[in-house]
């Protein structure tokens, strides 16, 4: 049976989908979707074939679009997207994570719901929102966001998460209780001497490595890090790339030595790529060592940013590879980053992409 690569694009005004054969040598571009909402993140769950869309600001609300038909049709919910009675209302939903039949939503100020009925109707997961740290947990540059979110691919009920500008937290329990883990990373912008929290920290992205459940990955607003005990520490990753600033981070589908980061040229230099001339990096080795990938990437006059969310692979053989920018390029690799090719152009601002590989 034939295969069709959907890559599903998140951005400002809508959703987009490219679609491809399993070559991945022409696509064809769908949208807008979801009356042209700002998406924060758009995902595909691989065992019912749904798409979900994490939408919403202060003007729309929060909601979570759902197609059932690879984007023909989308319908939307915000049931249950709610705190109690005098909290700050949430603004948007950032991020999506499906695990077991089970729909995970990260929102803006950070909290953590779950559906269990596809999008439906939601569920607050109250003990993120109950943890001591709460009440000093400060907003990053996009606010006070949960933007990260990583369900366990071998335990259920453990679940690791990214708040900007709070750090990663991690549950063994299903989400009854949490903890901080940030010991190892930087805090550069804190007073000297307290550049080490326990928490605080400005986390951009964190990502599971495949195969190896305690094997994770982070860009951080200050440095890179590799961290093989599920959170507990963290190693610097940095050396050998050009800027210790970046957001997106992207784990090759089969190798968990195999990592893809797309740094900027700094926090305020105007977070761009370095030089204005666009690489992806990418180590197989877990860090250790880096290699520049630039084959059809633009060397001049490329003053774009990428997202946090906005790199992804697939899981064919070769991997592809593939992000999104703030100018509205999307660019795909089908063959692990070694080349390159821009498959649209002058789309939104790019918030999200991801893929999903479906059968024909």
């Amino acid at each position: 049976m034939a295969e069709e690569i959907l890559v599903l694009i998140g951005t400002k005004k809508g959703v987009f989908i490219a679609r491809s054969d399993e070559q991945r040598r022409s696509w064809n571009l769908e949208g807008p979707f979801c009356e042209t909402w700002p998406m924060q993140h758009v995902i595909g769950d691989p065992a019912s074939g749904v798409i979900y869309g994490a939408g919403g600001n202060e003007w729309f609300g929060p909601a979570v679009w759902k197609s059932s038909d690879l984007g023909k049709t989308w319908t939307h919910s915000s049931a249950g997207l709610a705190y109690d009675a005098g909290q700050e209302p949430i603004k948007a939903v950032w991020s999506l994570a499906p695990r077991n039949g089970r729909l995970y939503a990260g929102v803006q100020p950070a909290g953590l719901f779950v559906s269990d009925d596809g999008g439906d109707t939601w569920s607050h997961i109250e003990g993120l929102q109950e943890h001591p740290t709460r009440p000093e947990w400060q907003a990053g540059g996009a606010g006070l966001i949960l933007h990260s979110l990583v369900p366990d691919a071998a335990d259920e009920d453990r679940i690791w998460i990214g708040i900007s500008s709070a750090g990663v937290f991690y549950t063994g329990d299903g989400g009854k209780t949490w903890e901080p883990r940030n010991k190892g990373t930087r805090a550069d912008y804190m007073p000297e001497g307290q550049n080490y929290p326990e928490f605080g920290q400005c986390v951009h992205c964190l990502v599971q490595a495949p195969g190896e459940p305690d094997l994770l990955y982070q860009q951080n607003h200050c440095g890179m890090y590799r961290s093989e005990d599920a959170g507990k520490s963290w190693k610097s990753i940095e050396n050998g790339l050009p800027s210790t600033f970046g957001f997106p981070a992207a784990v090759h589908p089969r190798d968990p030595s195999t990592l893809y980061l797309l740094p900027l040229n700094g926090d305020i230099q105007g977070r761009f790529v370095p030089d204005a001339k666009a690489a992806v990096w990418r180590t197989r080795d877990r860090g250790e060592s880096w290699q520049d990938l630039r084959q059809g990437l633009p060397q001049e006059n490329a003053f774009f940013g990428v997202l946090r969310q906005a790199m992804a692979t697939d899981m064919m053989e070769p991997a592809g590879v593939y992000f999104g920018t703030s100018g509205g390029a999307l660019f795909a690799s089908s063959d692990e980053g070694d080349s390159w090719a821009c498959i649209a152009e002058h789309l939104p601002t790019i918030s999200s992409v991801e893929t999903m590989v479906v059968s024909r």
